[in-house]
């Protein structure tokens, strides 16, 4: 039985690519305790808050959310509701396929479909609310049809995905397509998904992106404000509260994973990345 994401069609795998769904809907769905469970997403969860006043919270960092509040939440990332049931969204799930490759000189969106350091809240206001709102709500009318058996081009669906995360583009202003420009972060990023787990050495990803260590250190303290073993650091301590979040495993079966032989070496890696023990972590979210 899938738990919370059973409302997220099938853990949050949407239908022909796009799903929409009411928050609220959520509530009605789940008890609250279920509803306030880590949940980790393969796909991305566009969500635009309409009714109410609370918090959401996307890989451990809680925004407070309010009526035109806009998150974007990536494949792979953690969602945890507030379980409010007073405040309601129009969550837009859709697949990284939908929409065309990102990336290059032209990619209108900046890179934030796959930037690992993309904003993940916005609150527009004026023209700019009036006109997401008014995409969302398109999107939401024009899916429901589908599922209700009128004929809803996919096509239709996806452009008009991708004018809505245009749109979202341009709040994000200049500084996530100054970061896509360079695409050397991008590319470490892409890079350690695949090699958190077997490597944690800068000389390894500055080798493997045909860079000095000096340049790739320059590149993420220019992004991020962090050195290149920072970022290499965070991402693995990242993973980690994920895996510790979502599953079930042991902390040592966690440890392993990100490529750690002793539990008392992840244990220490763990507490200088976060504060916390393993243990404790993973006590405060079920606390939470």
């Amino acid at each position: 039985m899938v738990e919370v994401g059973q409302p997220f069609i099938a853990a949050g795998t949407p239908t022909a690519g796009l799903d929409v769904l009411r928050l609220i809907d959520l509530h009605r769905r789940l008890p609250a305790r279920s509803l306030t469970r880590p949940l980790r997403l393969p796909c991305h969860a566009l969500m635009l808050f309409s009714v109410g006043r609370g918090r959401h919270a996307i890989d451990f960092v809680h925004y407070d959310c309010r009526p035109s509040t806009l998150l974007w939440g990536r494949p792979g990332q953690v969602h945890q509701f507030s379980g409010q049931p007073d405040l309601d969204a129009n969550v837009l799930l859709f697949t990284p396929e939908l929409l065309p490759a990102p990336g290059g000189a032209a990619d209108p969106l900046g890179g934030l479909l796959d930037d690992p350091f993309a904003p993940a809240s916005w609150l527009p206001t004026g023209e700019d609310e009036e006109a997401i709102i008014t995409e969302v709500t398109q999107i939401a009318t024009d899916r429901e049809r589908h599922a209700a058996g009128d004929t809803v081009p996919v096509e239709l669906l996806r452009h008009q995905l991708a004018v809505l995360l245009v749109r979202v583009a341009t709040l994000a202003g200049t500084a996530a397509a100054r970061r896509a420009s360079d695409g050397m972060l991008a590319r470490l990023h892409q890079e350690l998904t695949t090699s958190f787990a077997t490597t944690r050495r800068v000389e390894d990803y500055a080798e493997r992106l045909g860079v000095s260590v000096r340049t790739l250190t320059r590149a993420c303290l220019v992004a991020t404000g962090r050195s290149a073993k920072q970022v290499i650091d965070a991402r693995v301590g990242l993973e980690a509260k994920r895996l510790l979040a979502c599953s079930d495993d042991s902390v040592a079966a966690v440890g392993r994973q990100l490529g750690f032989s002793e539990p008392t070496n992840f244990g220490r890696f763990f507490v200088r990345e976060t504060g916390l023990t393993p243990g404790d972590f993973r006590a405060g979210l079920a606390c939470g």
